[in-house]
């Protein structure tokens, strides 16, 4: 049960209820940099691509058992008839292109890892190591994609990965901790970047 003092708390305007309080309050702009939660994010931001964030996160669980606790070198050999499985799975969005996507993306997901040890350290070059702290004071301000994530669609589309256009991408930024895009006025944007520092 949460109590009012939870309620009360100043947030970023779409962290207010539910599901999307639980991963405002809890995880976006953590800085991440386990690889299995790394491509979590990185298949879920894909998925989300014309949805709304909260129907991804009402089905994260379904994902996660659907594609093997999102082990990159598992969803990697996944074949045909695992594909005809999940698009009859509803628990997840059952759009070929995506799930296709999710299989290619594990494939050059690994081949990162291979180039540059991890996929975070590949990642985390983009901001050179260290969180973008943002100090924005409305939602208005804060872009939708960067400088930054045009960079990194545009490698990451070069290497084999599809569903990463720039605002896919800084999506994926914002969730993993490698920016800062809590308003100054909720009570997280001291706490992350607390974290970064």
């Amino acid at each position: 049960m949460i109590d009012g003092s939870e309620i009360a708390k100043k947030r970023c305007p779409w962290g207010t209820d539910g599901l999307e309080r639980e991963y405002h309050d809890k995880e976006w702009g953590v800085p991440v940099h386990d690889d299995r939660l790394l491509f979590e994010f990185l298949i879920l931001e894909g998925a989300q691509a014309g949805l709304s964030w909260s129907t991804i996160l009402r089905k994260r669980d379904a994902y996660r058992d659907a594609f093997a606790g999102f082990d990159p070198a598992k969803v990697a050999a996944f074949g045909a008839r695992d594909v005809g499985q999940l698009l009859k799975n509803p628990g997840i969005v059952r759009n070929r292109r995506k799930i296709e996507s999710a299989i290619a993306n594990a494939k050059a997901f690994l081949a990162v890892q291979r180039e540059f040890g991890s996929f975070d350290a590949y990642l985390w070059g983009f901001v050179g190591g260290r969180p973008r702290q943002n100090r924005w004071r409305t939602f208005h301000n804060v872009a939708a994609q960067t400088e930054e994530s045009q960079a990194l669609s545009k490698d990451l589309k070069k290497r084999g990965f599809t569903f990463v256009g720039p605002t896919i991408c800084y999506a994926l930024m914002q969730a993993v901790g490698m920016v800062n895009d809590h308003l100054v006025t909720c009570f997280r944007h001291k706490e992350i970047r607390d974290l970064g520092s």
